[in-house]
């Protein structure tokens, strides 16, 4: 098993709406140099007198949820300024997350923070939290 790259693990948002019954179409958000996904879940503990002393978890059962990070340059591209939009608006939209192995991950996704710095004679770059809403599934 050899390692996988880290400049194919891509971010990517949905372009426009799709047509009824259709997928969308994602376009990749330009400029990451890192991206970062966390999943997390939350326990259920149904311990008992009866567990012998040993803490029991409800498979199945508490809350999940897929957190994204991701920091690059700005190029100002068309994905770049629908995220900015979304996160003005705190709207939600469709993602994918896109692995070398030709994995992918899909679902609905809220812009939690977005920050833009830059130094005077630098490039402006921005870095970006996402928290999922809804399930996030395998494409």
């Amino acid at each position: 098993m050899t390692a996988q790259k880290g400049s194919a693990f891509l971010l990517k948002i949905a372009e426009g709406a799709p047509e009824p019954g259709q997928p969308p179409a994602y376009g990749t958000v330009a400029g990451l140099r890192t991206t970062q996904m966390s999943i997390n879940g939350d326990t259920v503990v149904v311990t008992h007198k009866e567990s012998g002393g040993w803490r029991e978890l409800l498979s199945g059962a508490g809350t999940r949820s897929v957190s994204v990070s991701a920091s690059g340059i700005f190029l100002g591209s068309q994905a770049e300024g629908a995220i900015r939009a979304h996160a003005l608006a705190g709207t939600i939209d469709d993602y994918e997350l896109s692995f070398e192995d030709g994995a992918k991950l899909r679902g609905r996704f809220l812009v939690q923070r977005l920050d833009y710095a830059g130094d005077f004679n630098g490039e402006r770059n921005y870095t970006l939290n996402l928290e999922s809403s809804g399930a996030v599934l395998p494409a």
